[in-house]
């Protein structure tokens, strides 16, 4: 079964070494057993672990190169993507943020347990921590895979890019009319139009779109806004 993990990283052009693959297989042994008390996932089989969480993670090498980057996890739930990049892309510094402790308890289980070095976690919530000095405009990149609509994600997630830095998310195949009303959003916050990105999760059949944003300039201090005035008044 760990053919279809190697497979898949050798199709993404990653490169791995025998102790990220054992990493990858302990972080399963540990989401499956805190699974038991703690819900965290809903996917339990190895292989769909290696596939939808692993290389669904990895897919973001088709539109960014993470490597050496200071990366923020927004929403990061069990800790995907922001562990699976860490494993494999050791020198990134990345900071996994979520509003659920006991998930985040998990996360630094396995930071600890596996020795993985410049990773963090942080509790609260991103339209708090966006007005923070220490996060906002200082990341290289975000990324989330978070489940949320583009316009709201992105109101969520660029104000703690730097300029010249990036935001990715990770759609359905199908979301190309959300991501068409998040344009001006984007604008507004100042993010370039965004670049659509197709791909495939390696090993099966299900389709992706990674959706990058570049910051231009520094984001309005108004965002973002509280999530009444957001889902009240969304930026459309």
């Amino acid at each position: 079964m760990r053919d279809i993990l190697i497979n898949g990283l050798e199709s993404l052009n990653i490169s791995y070494t025998d102790k990220m693959v054992e990493d990858v297989d302990a972080l399963y042994e540990m989401l499956s057993e805190r699974n038991k008390s703690v819900n965290l996932t809903r996917i339990i089989d190895k292989e769909e672990y290696y596939t939808k969480h692993i290389l669904d993670s990895l897919l973001i090498v088709k539109t960014y190169d993470p490597d050496g980057k200071k990366i923020l996890d927004v929403g990061t739930g069990a800790g995907f993507p922001g562990l699976p990049l860490k494993i494999f892309f050791p020198d990134i510094n990345i900071v996994l943020l979520d509003s659920v402790n006991k998930k985040l308890l998990f996360i630094q289980d396995v930071i600890d347990e596996l020795g993985l070095k410049g990773a963090t976690v942080v509790h609260g919530r991103a339209e708090d921590l966006g007005h923070d000095t220490e996060y906002r405009e200082r990341f290289d990149a975000v990324v989330s895979r978070a489940v949320a609509d583009m316009s709201v994600l992105s109101e969520y997630c660029i104000p703690f890019s730097r300029v010249g830095g990036s935001f990715i998310s990770y759609k359905a195949y199908d979301s190309d009319s959300e991501i068409d009303a998040s344009c001006n959003s984007v604008r507004i916050l100042s993010g370039s139009l965004p670049v659509i990105t197709g791909a495939v999760i390696p090993g099966t059949d299900i389709e992706r779109k990674l959706v990058r944003v570049d910051k231009i300039s520094e984001t309005d201090p108004r965002y973002p806004r509280s999530p009444k005035q957001i889902s009240k008044d969304p930026l459309l």
